[in-house]
């Protein structure tokens, strides 16, 4: 008896983590990619966004490895 309770435990945990693992693939895997149109900002606004400018790269804030347009 001890057994089984311990194989039905193991079972759902199993169960409730490969749907946690689901979950998490299909989250990032809506998460669009930036169109051509958006991979470039502003100065202005990667500072806006709470980024710093660096070189031809936003980093940090909204905006992080956007280029400069």
């Amino acid at each position: 008896m001890r057994i089984r309770r311990i194989l039905a435990a193991v079972s759902a945990t199993a169960a409730l983590a490969g749907l946690g693992l689901t979950g998490a693939a299909t989250a990032t895997a809506a998460t669009p990619s930036p169109t051509p149109g958006q991979r470039f900002v502003t100065s202005e606004q990667c500072r806006e966004g709470g980024g710093t400018v660096e070189g031809f790269d936003c980093k940090g804030g909204t905006y992080d490895g956007r280029g400069i347009d």
